[in-house]
């Protein structure tokens, strides 16, 4: 369980074709606090940790990872938003986050408006339903409030502190973007479907 409160930028170091896909990410965590088999959510996909080095940890995505989310689409040098698994105590800054992406949503508009930026994306049709104004979102593993809705797209605003210390900084018009839904949204929907 996650929170959606980025704490590292990773760079992938290296993508190796096993089975799966194994990804080396470089990261500014201490890796001697990290165990085998520790969940870490990159671009809010949660991973299990294979290997260890002195600074960077390993990964494998299997190719079912790969067909729902953006993690195909990286390269060496590709920057990751990285978060550790929630610890009982810990500050719930975001919301709750699963690390189970439902699917991508597409950047369709990104203008800046004073200091933050407005990203307006476009989610799948059987996601949009669960996406409500000042609801919660996780794109990319970023927990975000959503400022408006309209049809299947929706509008967030990222300040500048936002942009800095997570990989929003560097969006783009087209580019996809793993969205997991809220998931007080999903079971009030279930609800009203009984």
């Amino acid at each position: 369980m996650f929170t959606g409160i980025i704490t590292d930028i990773g760079t992938i170091r290296k993508l190796t074709q096993l089975g799966d896909l194994r990804a080396r990410i470089e990261t500014a965590y201490r890796t001697a606090g990290i165990d085998i088999g520790a969940s870490i959510a990159c671009n809010g996909v949660c991973l299990t940790v294979v290997a260890l080095g002195d600074d960077w940890f390993d990964v494998d995505i299997s190719a079912e990872t790969l067909s729902k989310t953006n993690l195909g689409s990286w390269v060496e040098g590709s920057r990751v938003n990285l978060e550790r698994a929630l610890k009982v105590g810990d500050e719930l800054g975001g919301h709750i986050v699963s690390g189970h992406v439902d699917g991508l949503a597409e950047i369709v508009a990104v203008a800046d408006e004073g200091d933050s930026t407005r990203v307006t994306l476009r989610a799948p049709r059987e996601l949009a339903r669960f996406i409500a104004p000042k609801g919660s979102v996780a794109l990319n593993g970023t927990s975000l409030t959503v400022n408006d809705v309209e049809g299947c797209d929706f509008g967030i605003n990222f300040i500048p502190h936002t942009k800095q210390v997570t990989t929003w900084g560097d969006a783009a018009v087209g580019d996809p973007v793993n969205l997991e839904i809220d998931t007080l949204a999903r079971y009030v929907a279930r609800l009203a479907e009984v």
